[in-house]
C-alpha cells in the first residue's frame, strides 16, 4: 500500500503539503481532485519519485511497476505502432537480454528468456499496442505512420498509449483526457475500469471520474482528505462534512461566549476568582474548530445580447471542408441546417469527421466551398476555438489585451483603465495578475482571459471548440451556469459529458460526411459510440478480405485456410478460400455493361472477361492458398513449442524451442506482409479486367 504520515511538500517557498497523512490500499482507483495550484502535480512528483518528501514519512512498494504518460512531446520517425509497443518495458528488457544471449551463445540464458518472453505476452504484444492506439482514435492506416507525421494532440495520445501498454502495478494519469475527443473517452473509461493494478488520476472532468474512480483523495489548505467514493460521492459527502464543521463552529463559539463572559463578570470579585480562573484554564485548553473557509467560488456571466436575430443562420446545400493546392477538399456535403435564436446545440462526431472544420466555416475563419451560408441581419459570433489560447500575445499582459479589445470594438470614449480592471476581476485576475505576462500564466488562466475577452464582445451566438481543456471543475461549473444564463444561442463541440447535459438540449451528429439531428440523449449517444468503435474496428481488419470477396474468379477446392492475425475475422476463425469466388452481382453486371450490345452479345462480353480475370489470378489464388497453408502449419509448430516451454526439459531443449519460435515468428511476418500484397494484386486485376 501506499502510506504518507506526517508529509510536509514544498515547491520553492510555498508549502503544498502540511503534516498530510493517508493510506490507499492496493488496487484502488483513485481520484486526487483539488484547485488548481493545490498540489496535485507536485503530488504525483513525490509518486513517481522526482520529488521527495521535506519532512514526515512516505513509503510505497518497492517491487511496483509504474505506468505514467511523459509529458514531452515525442519527436521521432519510428511508427506509430513500434512507438507505442516499446512501452511495454518488461517485454524491451527480455529482447534486449535476449540479443544479449544469442550474442553469446548462452544456452541456459536464451532458454530463461523464452519462457520469460512467453510469459510477458510476446506473441501477441504487437496486436495489443495496435488495439490501444484504434481505441484512442487513430485509423489503421495510420498505424505504421511515423510519430513526427502527427499533430502535437495526436502525438500525445501516443504517449497515452505508450503508458497504458507497460505492464504496471500503479498508473498515474495526470489529466488524460485533455487531447481525447468523446469516442476517445468513452473507450478509455472502459479500459481503465478493466484495469487491475492502483490508479491515480488527475482529472477535472467529473463523469470520467465517477466511471473509472472509488476513491477521491482531495488536497485543499495543504492536507489531504479520504473520501472512499467516486467524485460525486465526494461532493456529498464534503457538503455533509462542511455543514457539521459550520455547525460545530457555532456551537463552539456560543460556549466561549458563555465562558468569556463568566470571566469578564467575576474575575474581580475574591469570592468567585478561583471559578473564573478555572473558566480561563478551560477555555485554553479547548480546541478550537476551524471555521469553515470554503474558497470563494469563480461565477460570471454573458451580458444580454444587444439583438437576437432570427434565424441566426441559414445554411442550405453547403459543403464545408479545406483547400490543398488549390484544390478543394469537402469534409461535409449537401449541408441544410438553420440556427435558430436561443438554440443550444450540442456537436458530436468522432475525431476527423468534421466538428471542428464546420465551427470554423461558421465563425468565419475558414472559406465555404459550396452552397451558401445565410447570416441573420446584427450576427454577433463569440468564437472559443481549441487553439483560441494560441491566439494570446505571451509578452502581453491581461489588461493590455483588454485596453486592445475596448478600442477595437467601441468607436467611442475608450473603456477606463480602472473599469477594466475591475472586469478582469471578476474573472479572477485581482492585484498584480493584471499586469503579469500571458506567457507566464496556466492553461487555465489562459481559458479564462479569452472566455473574459469573449464575454466583453457581447456576442448572440456562441461557438464553443472545446473550451474546457485547460479549465478546472470550479470553472467548468461557472461556465455551465453563465451558458445556462446565456440568452442568445450556444453551439457546443465537447467531450466533457457533464458541460453537454447541463448546456444542450439537442444535438447534431457529424459524421460520414453528413450533418443530421440526433436523435437521443448522451446515453444513447455513449452506446452509438460504442457500437461504432467496434464496426469501425472489424471492418478494418477485413477491409482487404472484403475487397477479394467481391471479385468474380474461377471456382476453386473450398479448402479451409487460415487468416493472418492482423485481418482476421471477429466472427470466426477461418473462412472458406470459394469465398472468393463470388460471381458479380446483377447490379455489378448492369453498371459494367457496354452500351450498344445486345444482352447475349453482353454476357459473351462478360464471360470473357471472367476468364481473362481468372488465367491472370490463377497463380496468385495458387500462391495464396499455400500461403496460407503454410501459416496454418506454423500455427499447429507454435502451439506446440509453446507448450513445450511450460514442462520441465534440458536448457539446450528450451533454447532450441525458443530460437525455432523466433524463426517461425519472423516466417509469420513475412507470409502476412505477402498476404497483403496478393489481396491487393488480386483486388487490382479484378478492377482491371471488370
Amino acid at each position: 500500500m501506499i502510506i504518507l504520515k506526517n508529509v510536509t511538500l514544498r515547491r520553492g517557498t510555498k508549502v503544498l503539503l502540511d503534516q498530510a497523512s493517508v493510506t490507499l490500499n492496493p488496487g484502488e482507483k483513485v481520484g486526487l481532485v483539488g484547485r488548481n495550484g493545490a498540489g496535485k502535480s507536485t503530488l504525483f512528483a513525490l509518486f513517481n519519485g522526482t520529488l521527495h518528501e521535506d519532512g514526515g514519512d512516505f513509503d510505497m512498494p518497492k517491487a511496483w511497476r509504474m505506468g505514467q504518460v511523459a509529458q514531452n512531446m515525442p519527436e521521432t520517425d519510428q511508427p506509430a505502432a513500434e512507438f507505442v509497443l516499446e512501452g511495454d518495458t518488461r517485454l524491451a528488457e527480455l529482447r534486449q537480454r535476449l540479443a544479449a544471449a544469442e550474442e553469446s551463445g548462452d544456452g541456459m540464458e536464451m532458454a530463461h528468456v523464452y519462457t520469460d518472453l512467453a510469459d510477458a505476452g510476446d506473441h501477441d504484444a504487437l496486436p495489443r499496442a495496435e488495439a490501444l492506439i484504434l481505441g484512442l482514435g487513430f485509423r489503421v492506416d495510420e498505424l505504421n505512420n511515423p510519430v513526427n507525421s502527427f499533430s502535437g494532440g495526436w502525438r500525445m495520445r501516443l504517449q497515452l498509449a505508450r503508458a497504458l501498454m507497460c505492464p504496471s502495478d500503479i498508473l498515474l494519469l495526470d489529466e488524460p483526457t485533455n487531447h481525447l475527443d468523446l469516442d476517445a473517452l468513452v473507450w478509455l473509461e472502459a479500459w481503465l475500469q478493466r484495469y487491475t493494478g492502483t490508479m491515480i488520476v488527475i482529472s477535472h472532468d467529473r463523469e470520467f471520474l465517477d466511471a473509472v474512480t472509488n476513491v477521491t483523495l482531495h488536497i485543499d489548505h495543504a492536507k489531504l482528505t479520504r473520501y472512499g467514493s467516486n467524485y460525486s460521492g465526494f461532493e456529498i459527502l464534503r457538503a455533509q462534512q462542511m455543514e457539521l464543521q459550520q455547525a460545530s463552529f457555532a456551537k463552539q463559539q456560543d460556549k466561549i461566549a458563555h465562558l468569556q463572559k463568566f470571566i469578564n463578570r467575576f474575575k474581580a470579585q475574591a469570592s468567585k476568582a478561583k471559578q473564573a480562573q478555572s473558566r480561563v484554564k478551560a477555555l485554553e485548553r479547548m480546541e478550537k474548530v476551524a471555521p469553515l473557509l470554503a474558497d470563494a467560488e469563480f461565477t460570471f456571466e454573458f451580458k444580454e445580447p444587444n439583438n437576437l436575430p432570427n434565424p441566426m443562420l441559414a445554411i442550405s446545400e453547403a459543403s464545408f471542408g479545406y483547400t490543398v493546392d488549390d484544390e478543394p477538399k469537402a469534409i461535409l456535403k449537401g449541408v441544410s441546417k438553420s440556427v435558430l435564436a436561443g438554440q443550444r446545440i450540442g456537436i458530436l462526431g468522432a475525431n476527423g469527421q468534421g466538428k471542428s472544420t464546420l465551427v470554423k466555416t461558421i465563425a468565419r475563419t475558414m472559406p465555404l466551398l459550396a452552397g451558401t451560408l445565410t447570416e441573420g441581419k446584427g450576427l454577433n459570433i463569440g468564437y472559443f476555438a481549441q487553439q483560441e489560447l494560441d491566439v494570446l500575445h505571451p509578452n502581453d499582459n491581461p489588461l493590455e489585451h483588454m485596453i486592445r479589445l475596448a478600442k477595437e470594438l467601441s468607436s467611442n470614449e475608450p473603456s477606463r483603465e480602472q473599469d477594466l480592471r475591475n472586469y478582469l476581476g471578476t474573472f479572477n485576475f485581482s492585484g498584480d495578475m493584471v499586469k503579469q505576462a500571458v506567457g507566464s500564466m496556466s492553461g487555465g488562466e489562459k481559458a479564462r482571459l479569452v472566455l473574459a475577452m469573449i464575454v466583453w464582445q457581447r456576442p448572440n451566438l456562441l461557438l464553443l471548440d472545446e473550451p474546457t481543456n485547460h479549465l478546472d471543475l470550479a470553472t467548468r461549473e461557472a461556465l455551465s451556469m453563465a451558458l445556462n444564463e446565456f440568452e442568445g444561442t450556444v453551439m457546443l463541440v465537447s467531450h466533457d459529458r457533464a458541460l453537454l447535459r447541463a448546456v444542450c438540449d439537442e444535438f447534431w451528429m457529424v459524421g460520414r460526411g453528413k450533418v443530421e439531428p440526433f436523435d437521443g440523449d448522451l446515453d444513447d449517444y455513449q452506446k452509438y459510440l460504442l457500437e461504432e468503435s467496434k464496426r469501425l474496428r472489424e471492418e478494418a481488419k477485413n477491409s482487404a478480405r472484403d475487397a477479394v470477396v467481391t471479385m468474380a474468379a474461377e471456382p476453386a477446392p473450398a479448402n479451409t485456410r487460415a487468416v493472418p492475425s492482423g485481418t482476421s475475422h471477429s466472427s470466426s476463425a477461418s473462412t472458406p478460400i470459394a469465398a472468393l469466388d463470388a460471381k458479380p452481382s446483377e447490379s455489378t453486371a448492369t453498371q459494367n455493361s457496354t452500351p450498344g450490345l445486345s444482352s447475349a452479345e453482353q454476357r459473351k462480353l462478360d464471360a470473357q472477361k471472367r476468364q481473362q480475370l481468372a488465367a491472370q489470378t490463377r497463380p496468385l489464388k495458387r500462391e495464396l492458398e499455400q500461403n496460407e497453408q503454410r501459416m496454418a502449419t506454423i500455427e499447429v509448430e507454435k502451439n506446440r513449442l509453446e507448450a513445450l516451454l511450460t514442462t520441465p526439459v534440458s536448457p539446450a531443449d528450451l533454447a532450441d524451442a525458443g530460437r525455432r519460435l523466433k524463426a517461425l515468428a519472423d516466417e509469420v511476418t513475412s507470409l502476412e506482409e505477402r498476404w497483403l500484397e496478393l489481396t491487393s494484386l488480386l483486388e487490382e486485376a479484378a478492377s482491371t479486367v471488370l
